[in-house]
């Protein structure tokens, strides 16, 4: 049972009830589909919404990169069409715009969509699927490029979300697709991913049904390091015969079948590991506090709090922790209420030790965080298992 990731609560709610819902992954033994049910509808989540992708500067550069990449793979200009979904606050149209290429961002968190607004991409503020790319063909055309970054596990009805790119997308255009890869989560025991706001969990062999079912094709495919290990796919119409299909997409599915993710075999085992790093981590977070040590937080992403609830840790463990979002600032986690301070807090407190819960951003975080180690600070990573960060 695990509440609302993104759910952070505020201070005039530290004394109310939060809804708990079970946090139990499946995967369907037809399609390999891994999935979560529907407790919660997505517009009670992603209306108003604590996540704001600017605020890492790695991810902002992850996005310029393939901005770049983009415009010269596909040569877009100013006659083409750049349409996100999931645009977040403009991270990654802005550098669309900065180039002079027409853009328009899909956000249904009105307040995010705000934020892109004022970094001047313009964005509407509506969930995406079939009905809406109707709406948006019929006002502003069909995209060239059509970028969804880590949005399709983030969809309850993934058959619409997938029906809704195929409309949108330009008869000789280009879909392209980031999302973790369901391989690096079991490989990498990235159990801290798993939250009530994705989902999916996907694989290359799943979401090639998926496309097939509304005439799309995975053209390309790349492997990326971001969140632990993802995908980027890259999805044409099936009668668009402009980009034949890579090579590297029959490499990896040859590497997802050696793992045996198009049958049940490849999910086994993984509970167990699981349960082995929740007591790695109260072992070592039980053993400092036993010695008078101090430990904090950086970051309030939604993984983290998967990973705190799962393992049962409060405020007697794990003190507070920092964020730079300052939308997060004066809040606490869900379900742990632990209190949520800006960085500069560490400074005024030289903790022990800094457990580092966006994990997947260690060497970002480990250099902010430079003038705190040469004080005697230690850095810890949770995943794939209790590890001091020593670069």
């Amino acid at each position: 049972m695990s509440p609302l990731c993104e759910s952070f609560v505020p201070p005039e709610r530290f004394d109310a009830m939060e809804p708990f819902y079970p946090l139990h992954v499946r995967v369907c033994d037809h399609c390999l589909l891994v999935q979560l049910p529907e407790y919660v509808a997505p517009d009670e989540i992603f209306t108003e919404y604590a996540y704001f992708s600017a605020y890492s500067d790695s991810w902002v550069e992850h996005a310029r990169r393939y901005a770049e990449a983009m415009i010269e793979r596909y040569d877009l200009g100013p006659r083409s069409r750049v349409v996100e979904i999931a645009s977040n606050d403009g991270y990654l149209l802005q550098h669309f715009v900065a180039r002079g290429i027409p853009v328009l961002g899909v956000e249904p968190a009105r307040n995010v969509a705000e934020a892109a607004r004022e970094r001047g991409v313009p964005s509407v503020s509506v969930f995406f699927g079939a009905a809406t790319a109707r709406d948006l063909v019929e006002e502003h055309g069909h995209a060239d490029l059509l970028p969804a970054n880590n949005v399709l596990a983030h969809v309850p009805d993934i058959n619409d979300f997938v029906e809704g790119l195929a409309i949108l997308l330009a008869p000789h255009g280009v879909a392209t697709l980031e999302f973790p890869h369901l391989l690096r989560l079991i490989e990498g025991n990235q159990f801290d991913t798993i939250y009530h706001e994705h989902y999916s969990y996907l694989s290359l062999h799943a979401v090639e049904q998926i496309f097939a079912a509304h005439g799309l094709r995975v053209a390309d495919v790349e492997e990326l390091p971001t969140h632990g290990g993802s995908l980027r796919l890259y999805a044409r119409h099936g009668a668009d015969a402009l980009e034949p299909e890579s090579q590297r997409v029959r490499v990896l599915r040859d590497l997802e079948h050696e793992h045996g993710l198009d049958r049940l075999d490849g999910y086994h085992g993984f509970r167990p590991r699981v349960e082995a790093t929740k007591r790695r981590l109260l072992d070592f977070l039980i053993s400092a506090r036993d010695a008078g040590r101090r430990v904090v937080g950086y970051g309030a992403p939604g993984k983290g709090n998967t990973l705190l609830n799962f393992c049962g840790i409060r405020t007697d463990l794990l003190e507070y922790t920092v964020d730079r979002n300052p939308y997060k600032h004066g809040l606490a986690l869900p379900g742990t209420r632990i209190p949520i301070h800006p960085p500069e807090h560490l400074d005024e407190d030289a903790p022990d030790f800094v457990l580092i819960l966006p994990w997947n951003l260690r060497d970002e975080i480990a250099a902010q965080l430079r003038h705190l180690r040469d004080g005697g600070t230690q850095l810890i990573v949770p995943i794939p298992s209790v590890e001091v960060v020593s670069t």
